[in-house]
């Protein structure tokens, strides 16, 4: 049955746009683009372009296409801009997503997946963080995501409505076959980051943090890579599909890498070297942050098959390649081929 995905042209939500795509279901997007990319979405899935908050938009679209499922992605996503411009994460995150959920019930939507994150944790005290760990988010990020689930549970215990709220920790890599990838002009993402240093897209990478508790003094997190993450949806979306019990589930690996050890691979899968300066620890930062992924593996079909770092690290660099070489071709700085980017993969 076809599904609307809100925020579909930007990082996350595409690759589960492709996912649903492959395998033959139908899908419509909704996004303003403010960060998405129209390129993100494939030419043969509709593409609306507004706002999730436009009921009258919302309603034409779950009547015209007859969804009853919503996949809500649509969100800012920077910790650093939440703290400085929180009200304007309020009301994208929380405000606006009560009016997408109001929109949805009035329309007899009846299965809801959210795209929360590991942020509604804060700095808990132990490691390897759970499901029944209290949330205490610490920035305008993680409590406008928080509030968020807490409108999605009491309005599903009042309606009916089944949902599934799943908790990303570090996001990173591509799609494989390339159709899409992080292309956020300020994405903060250590992954990123480190292959844009590279490529010489940054003069140099700073690593916050060298005598935290950890192995070698650097911070440790869970990444996890972007068509595994796209899949649980999937998987999470059956599982709706087929018992209808409600679920809350953390995304990750259950294991995690330094700072240190994710600029190494970039460095040994590139063959490049870069500046790497060393920064005082960042207030709010823990040490370590990684998933206890029991519950998701126990819970539902969900095997992934992109967790060594290496391989998500070659993703990250061929798309930052390939992104670089399309945004080249379109300033007219250059003329950029097809066999252009086709080197640019295999580079």
């Amino acid at each position: 049955m076809p599904v609307l995905v809100t925020g579909g042209a930007g990082y996350v939500a595409s690759h589960f746009v492709l996912a649903l795509s492959d395998r033959g279901e139908r899908v419509v997007v909704l996004d303003d683009l403010s960060t998405g990319f129209r390129t993100a979405v494939p030419a043969d899935v509709p593409l609306y372009i507004g706002d999730i908050a436009d009921a009258a938009l919302v309603s034409e679209i779950l009547k015209g296409h007859k969804l009853s499922e919503v996949a809500h992605f649509a969100a800012r996503t920077v910790v650093p801009d939440s703290v400085r411009l929180p009200l304007d994460y309020y009301e994208a995150n929380t405000v606006k997503t009560r009016a997408l959920l109001a929109t949805a019930i009035q329309n007899g939507v009846e299965r809801f997946v959210f795209s929360s994150t590991a942020a509604v944790y804060g700095e808990p005290d132990i490691v390897e963080v759970d499901e029944d760990v209290p949330p205490s988010p610490i920035n305008p990020y993680g409590r406008s995501k928080l509030m968020s689930e807490w409108m999605l549970r009491d309005a599903a215990a009042a309606t009916g409505l089944r949902y599934a709220i799943l908790r990303y920790f570090n996001v990173a890599g591509a799609d494989p076959k390339m159709r899409s990838g992080q292309s956020t002009d300020q994405a903060t993402h250590l992954i990123k980051v480190a292959c844009q240093a590279a490529l010489s897209l940054r003069s140099s990478i700073t690593v916050f943090g060298t005598d935290l508790p950890t192995p070698d003094g650097t911070g440790v997190r869970d990444y996890i890579q972007v068509t595994d993450l796209a899949e649980a949806h999937v998987c999470a979306l059956s599982h709706l599909r087929d018992t209808g019990t409600d679920l809350l589930l953390n995304c990750g690996y259950g294991h995690g890498h330094s700072v240190l050890e994710v600029i190494e691979a970039v460095k040994r899968v590139s063959g490049t070297d870069f500046e790497v300066k060393l920064g005082a620890r960042r207030p709010g930062d823990p040490a370590a942050l990684i998933a206890r992924a029991s519950r998701i593996r126990s819970t539902l079909d969900w095997r992934p098959r992109f967790e060594d770092l290496d391989e998500i690290v070659w993703q990250a660099l061929a798309w930052e390649r390939l992104d670089m070489a399309r945004r080249t071709a379109a300033s007219g700085t250059d003329v950029v081929s097809t066999h252009h980017f086709h080197t640019a993969l295999q580079a």
